[in-house]
């Protein structure tokens, strides 16, 4: 099993016509309600069941920026296609599928190439190249402002480069999104790290109108587990071991972040502390976590087990992505919980209390052995930014305190911010509806400010 292969076929042209042709293009499409952005999706299905490509790939992108990563990693299955009138008779016409090969059939044969729009009507910093900053930067592209991007790795695409297992997003897909908006006039500085390298308030002394900032979550929450080593708790008190002194415990987005440079060359196999036929633990039921799983798999582990404090009902995994983690191999322990760790005299770990607790029944422990945790429980904000930056503010969990008017604004004026750094937590295609109404938001701030200059002259 290759952790480099996609595991999902494109459609071929014959296939994906025969899929469009099912779609009846309502005249009032629930698939359109059910998509966070509003996609168009019977006028672009409408255009490729008749052979028009080139007019499908237009309407999608009059409102996605990253269409060929939507079509294989959006929830479909709780948006579009969950809302879509053929579900009800049967099988849903499968809508990501189709937006994956118009967009795949329009990067590979150069259908579309879009007027570059004068950039006369201001000056736009966008700080993080993710979803929602890619975003940001595309449709201020097309509203006529000159955006720059700052972005802190030599790659852009945030989660998408280093968060989605490359089986399921292929990084030359997002690649190829990436040239596309450069090729709409957006200047992207790669390995400049903002509160680092440079500073919001350097920005502004640059000349930019305002700022977006879109830097996701960069730090993962952890746990505290009791180890234990040979039979003495050695986690209590403040010089206590914790589980972050563990080398082989990882936070799923650093494990998923290693193995995709591993896979590009950038670190060696042995820089990541799992060993082949390992046995994992990955803490969390989320998409997140069902990627690190199958990666774990992937890389070579003997077994991965996901631990869930509740039961099925409850994860935030998609039932698809869980459904292909069960094909695999994964196995899945409802109601559990890592009550202890147990480390060798080099601090590696050999065993895991799993403690079981279902509803009205009694708890059962035991003792199994373990090789390595991956904990897939969230992330909070990097506050960097905010250290750095006079005037702005974030709340007690380090989220950027935005307003609604204009949509965005931080305590800051003039700087903006959206997706999970602001709070706004969700897919990816989420990240991309709020970061469009942001856009929204800084044009108008942009455009009223230049406008009471004038008027002050």
């Amino acid at each position: 099993m290759k952790f480099t292969e996609e595991i999902n076929e494109s459609y071929t042209m014959a296939e994906a016509i025969r899929e469009a042709q099912r779609c009846l293009h309502c005249k009032v499409p629930a698939c359109k309600k059910g998509c966070p952005i509003s996609n168009d999706i019977p006028d672009w299905i409408h255009e490729l069941k008749k052979g028009n490509l080139g007019n499908a790939v237009c309407i999608i992108r009059a409102k996605s920026n990253l269409p060929a990563v939507c079509g294989r990693v959006c929830a479909h299955e709780k948006q579009c296609e969950g809302a879509c009138i053929m579900g009800k008779k049967g099988q849903p016409v499968n809508i990501g599928k189709l937006e994956r090969f118009v967009a795949d059939f329009d990067s590979e044969n150069e259908l579309t190439h879009e007027d570059v729009v004068e950039k006369t009507r201001g000056k736009v910093a966008v700080i993080g190249a993710g979803p929602s900053g890619i975003t940001v930067a595309g449709d201020l592209s097309r509203m006529g402002f000159a955006v720059e991007m700052f972005e802190m790795e030599a790659q852009c695409g945030g989660v998408l480069r280093y968060g989605i297992p490359e089986y399921r997003l292929p990084k030359e897909v997002v690649a190829r999104e990436i040239r596309y908006i450069e090729k709409m006039g957006v200047l992207i500085h790669r390995q400049t790290h903002v509160g680092v390298s440079i500073t919001v308030d350097s920005l502004f002394a640059q000349g930019f109108d305002a700022i977006f900032i879109g830097t996701g979550l960069g730090k993962p929450k952890s746990l505290e587990i009791p180890i234990w080593q040979n039979g003495r708790c050695i986690s209590e008190g403040d010089n206590g071991v914790k589980c972050a002194d563990l080398k082989r415990i990882r936070m799923a987005t650093h494990f998923l972040r290693r193995v995709e440079l591993i896979s590009e060359g950038y670190m060696k196999r042995d820089e990541l502390p799992v060993d082949d036929k390992a046995r994992i633990f990955v803490i969390g039921c989320g998409n997140t976590a069902m990627d690190a799983s199958r990666t774990a798999l992937r890389i070579g582990a003997s077994q991965v087990d996901v631990i869930y404090n509740k039961g099925i009902d409850t994860m935030s995994a998609l039932h698809a992505e869980y459904d292909d983690a069960v094909k695999e191999g994964v196995r899945f322990n409802w109601w559990s919980a890592i009550t202890e760790i147990h480390v060798d005299d080099q601090l590696d770990i050999t065993e895991i209390v799993l403690e079981t607790a279902e509803p009205d029944q009694e708890p059962v422990r035991r003792t199994l052995p373990a090789n390595n945790i991956i904990m897939a429980i969230g992330a909070t904000p990097n506050t960097k930014i905010v250290r750095t930056t006079s005037g702005l503010k974030n709340d007690e969990r380090k989220f950027l305190i935005t307003r609604d008017v204009p949509y965005g604004m931080t305590t800051r004026n003039g700087v903006f911010a959206g997706g999970d750094v602001a709070n706004r937590q969700a897919t990816v295609v989420h990240a991309m509806q709020d970061a469009k109404k942001v856009a929204m938001g800084i044009a108008q701030y942009v455009d009223a400010v230049k406008l009471m200059r004038a008027i002050n002259l």
